[in-house]
């Protein structure tokens, strides 16, 4: 099943300071309650300490809990450069594909509001990431392989 609709938002004051993408299995994009292999539709949000931007919206057709596992592949591009994605349950299999591409499934009670979730990421933002969000910060670090190759250059001397 592939993307029905998608509203992506465009902003001319592009924001640097957004360290994380995180998606939502949402069907009202107030709640998580959504399991992750039958969602209707993810809510993804860039967050950083102080702010939460609705990046994007999209919506599937209806899928059922039916353990076929190629409706996961066009959800799996979808949420790729997400440090996470919030849902009511996630089968196991999903849960490897997710973690694989670096992308960490975050199980939550049914109904809970996006806002809630965006509001504790931001606070374990401003405390001291867990482990979780620790490796994943350091993955959207970007670094540059030739960094180093000016140094290099300039020789050593002891």
């Amino acid at each position: 099943m592939s993307i029905t609709r998608k509203l992506e938002v465009l902003d001319d004051n592009d924001d640097d300071n957004t360290l994380l993408k995180v998606a939502f299995a949402t069907s009202n994009q107030v709640e998580v309650d959504q399991h992750f292999g039958s969602a209707h539709s993810f809510s993804i949000y860039g967050v950083n300490i102080d702010n939460a931007y609705l990046l994007a919206v999209s919506e599937f057709g209806d899928l059922k809990q039916d353990g076929n596992e190629d409706k996961l592949a066009e959800k799996l591009e979808l949420l790729s450069g997400c440090v996470a994605v919030y849902c009511r349950a996630c089968g196991a299999s999903a849960v490897r594909q997710l973690l694989a591409q670096g992308t960490q499934p975050v199980k939550v009670s049914d109904g809970t509001e996006i806002s809630e979730m965006i509001a504790s990421l931001q606070q374990e933002l401003r405390e001291g990431p867990s482990a979780w969000l620790a490796k994943a910060i350091r993955s959207q670090l970007v670094v540059n392989p030739t960094r180093f190759d000016a140094m290099e250059s300039e020789g050593w001397s002891e």
